[in-house]
């Protein structure tokens, strides 16, 4: 199995996989646990649960 990074462990450390984060908490999470040297990118899909086909959904 591959060795972890140091940065990769320590963020690892940082965050509890069972919590279910509030946006601005996971947001700080996620600054504090940067493990690349570049500016990194992060992606969030929301489900709405909206049905389309009704008028005050949309």
């Amino acid at each position: 199995m591959a060795k972890k990074g140091k940065r990769y462990t320590e963020a690892c450390k940082a965050v509890d996989a069972k919590i279910n984060y509030a946006l601005d908490d996971a947001m700080k999470l996620i600054d504090g646990t940067k493990t690349a040297k570049f500016d990194e990118t992060v992606e969030v899909a929301v489900k709405l649960g909206i049905d389309p086909r009704q008028a005050n959904q949309q």
